[in-house]
């Protein structure tokens, strides 16, 4: 199988590559990334490690150490993108040892899609720099600027959906077979406008529905991975509530809201409060906190030293150029930069709330490579698995149309992605899921077509924006 990543230099690519180390489904992995530097020292991770992996015995993680990442770095960076050309490790396979991707990378978006089974869309148009506009553009005006969530997302949705929609065209030209399985941020948005190209060939995911529902589960003391566990999850990406926590048909989530030590124990227990988790009566997804304690995470954002966006380009941009430099140390690097960029995450909204550190086992990293590796390995073996998702609802919600994407437990199988019955959304969350529905889709409307009027409207009508006429500021500082 082909797999294709677009966005293929992109700082969390080697987690999908780690997780593809041994399973023999795909046999060939490309990415395309149009900045040749970070696609090289992307190679250059992913070369050290599988050779990493190999030394360890072809069989577990890789063992991180400047050694063993000088291995095979120097084979990943060694020349310039031309074409797909690729980028190959010291291997066993002969000997039957080891099973792993051959990586190629290419610029060429044409090159990168003919022929390809399943394609990645990890894209960030723009890239950190634009995120950085994004967030300072709305914050400079008094209203939070957040990469997928108000006016930082409608900002990001504008510029993202016309690169998206073009993407989609090629992948039907090229690769009318493909599955594409959307990363690229805002997601819900981007898959719906995708869609109107692909049809169901195309599935938004995202990790923090998954997340929620497991640490849920620790923290009720269910095993989220036993056969009679089962939850109630329903949505729009970053837009969510888990409302039922099962075993054996019995709903856990009541006891759970009511006991503070055990909401204490994870994290959205944490940033939403035990008083607040009781009154709703069910757990939000963790970017609901900018709604609910939207005084308090913005003046948190606007204490910081930098946003998230400022700090990430720095990061990012310090990797990329250190790793550049010395290829030989670029996996040891990525790893550090990967730990520290875990540690942060969602830092405004902890310190809103405390100044919590993040747990260990939510410092790993693999998140999305895992939710997407999951659903191309369920379409790929028709292995019938059950995967919260980004897909049109089709009527699972009543109250929106069936093209709507929604974010709901889905079948997964040969056929792709099917929603789900759920519970309808009460009130208080139907009210949202349209309020935000209307806003992806003038945002989606006026990146297709260019029309400021619409843009006025995705941007004024979000409920973390206060005033039309910041929209209209907003918009014209951003170049509408």
């Amino acid at each position: 199988m082909k797999l294709t990543i677009l966005g293929g230099g992109g700082f969390r690519v080697p987690l999908v590559h780690r997780a593809l180390l041994g399973d023999p489904l795909v046999t060939e992995l490309v990415l395309h990334d149009t900045d040749e530097l970070r696609l090289r020292v992307v190679g250059a991770v992913l070369a050290a490690q599988r050779a990493a992996w190999e030394e360890g015995g072809a069989g577990g993680a890789p063992r991180v150490s400047p050694a063993s990442a000088g291995t095979g770095a120097a084979a990943g960076a060694a020349g310039a993108v031309r074409g797909a050309r690729a980028v190959r490790a010291p291997s066993a396979a002969s000997a039957g040892a080891v099973r792993a991707p051959v990586v190629s990378l290419t610029s060429d978006l044409d090159e990168a899609l003919r022929g390809a089974d399943v394609v990645f869309s990890a894209m960030r148009v723009g890239g950190t720099a634009g995120r950085v506009t994004d967030e300072r553009v709305p914050l400079a005006e008094g209203v939070l600027g957040q990469e997928t969530v108000g006016a930082g997302g409608v900002l990001y949705g504008l510029r993202t959906v016309p690169v998206a929609m073009a993407v989609a065209e090629r992948v039907k030209a090229l690769a009318p077979e493909a599955w594409v399985i959307n990363f690229t941020n805002p997601a819900g948005m981007v898959t719906e406008a995708m869609a109107r190209v692909l049809g169901p060939r195309v599935i938004g995911i995202c990790d923090s529905p998954v997340g929620l529902v497991r640490r849920a589960a620790r923290a009720a003391g269910a095993d989220p991975d036993a056969p009679d566990f089962g939850y109630d999850y329903v949505g729009l990406n970053h837009l969510g509530w888990l409302r039922r926590l099962t075993v054996g048909g019995r709903d856990l989530l009541p006891a759970l809201l009511a006991d503070p030590a055990a909401l204490a124990g994870f994290e959205e227990g944490r940033l939403f409060g035990p008083a607040w988790l009781a009154a709703l009566g069910s757990l939000p997804n963790e970017y609901l906190h900018y709604y609910y304690f939207q005084r308090e995470a913005l003046a948190a954002v606007r204490a910081a030293p930098a946003t998230r966006g400022e700090f990430l380009d720095r990061q990012q941009s310090a990797f990329f150029a250190a790793a550049h430099r010395a290829p030989a140390d670029a996996y040891r690097l990525w790893e550090g930069t990967r730990r520290e960029r875990e540690e942060t995450y969602m830092a405004e909204n902890r310190a809103a709330t405390g100044g919590w550190e993040r747990d260990p086992h939510d410092l790993d990293g693999g998140g999305y490579d895992r939710v997407a590796l999951a659903l191309m390995r369920a379409i790929a073996r028709d292995e019938r698995t059950v995967l919260i998702l980004n897909v049109p609802g089709n009527g699972a919600v009543s109250f929106l149309d069936a093209a709507a994407v929604v974010e709901v437990p889905c079948e997964v199988g040969a056929f792709g992605a099917r929603p789900l019955p759920v519970a309808p959304p009460d009130e208080h969350q139907a009210g949202l899921m349209l309020a935000v529905k209307s806003v992806e889709r003038a945002a989606v409307e006026a990146a297709t077509t260019g029309s400021r009027r619409a843009a006025l409207r995705a941007l004024a009508l979000h409920p973390l924006v206060d005033s039309a006429a910041v929209a209209d500021r907003i918009l014209t500082a951003a170049g509408w």
